[in-house]
């Protein structure tokens, strides 16, 4: 597998290459959002536990720039909890996330509907927020520890036809976004006539191999690996 930075026309992103690339193949496309604070490196590290040959992975980096201390930079996709600026700063990040998938599916020969869409946490929020209305774009949706905010804005949003495959993990122990909260999206989920395959389980706000085992044979279910 080969990872590269690109600097996009909306979003820089990370994209990483299948072991034996064959750029004359229409690969299928995972696109992983990070979470607050974090940036597009830090999940490229699952690529090759999901599969080392068959997809195109994408990573892009949230928008907003935050500098930490002892000099360290994050970024975000919207300001957070309890921030001002924070539905249009969402609305936003969404502009600029359809600038990214319209540059990148040409780019990179993806085709509508060959791509699963992911996210860790506040990336997790924005694949709620992104994913759900363009269910003619994602195959499925992957949600980690993350949440829906806004159910009202997102119900009034929905697309007519809802049984897009989703995929949600949340820790029991998570002190990040409370496990309460995935619940609590779920509700929204299926009040909303979605079926999620929902998954708790004994960990904090991270992705461990548990999670892992469960999401990879779901993804090779809903969008199959480019056979070699």
């Amino acid at each position: 597998m080969q990872a590269r930075e690109i600097e996009g026309n909306s979003l820089s992103y990370i994209l990483v290459e299948p072991d034996g690339y064959d750029e004359n193949q229409e690969y299928p496309a995972v696109v992983l959002l990070h979470g607050f604070g974090a940036s597009m490196r830090d999940l490229v590290g699952l690529a090759p536990g999901i599969d080392q040959s068959g997809y195109l992975y994408l990573f892009p980096n949230a928008p907003i720039r935050m500098q930490f201390e002892y000099g360290m930079t994050g970024y975000a996709w919207t300001p957070s909890g309890g921030q001002p600026g924070g539905e249009e700063a969402a609305t936003r990040a969404e502009e600029l996330l359809a600038g990214f998938f319209d540059e990148t599916m040409e780019r990179h020969g993806i085709t509508e509907g060959g791509m699963v869409m992911g996210g860790f946490s506040q990336g997790g929020t924005m694949t709620y927020r992104f994913g759900l209305r363009r269910p003619e774009m994602f195959a499925g949706l992957v949600i980690l520890s993350g949440r829906v905010t806004s159910p009202e804005i997102l119900a009034d949003n929905l697309p007519e036809h809802r049984n897009q495959p989703i995929f949600v993990a949340h820790g029991t122990q998570d002190a990040v976004t409370g496990v309460e909260a995935a619940r609590e999206s779920r509700d929204f989920l299926t009040t909303q006539g979605y079926s999620p395959q929902y998954r708790e389980y004994n960990m904090a706000h991270e992705i461990s191999q548990d999670v892992m085992s469960d999401l990879v044979p779901w993804l090779h279910n809903v969008m199959p690996p480019l056979s070699s």
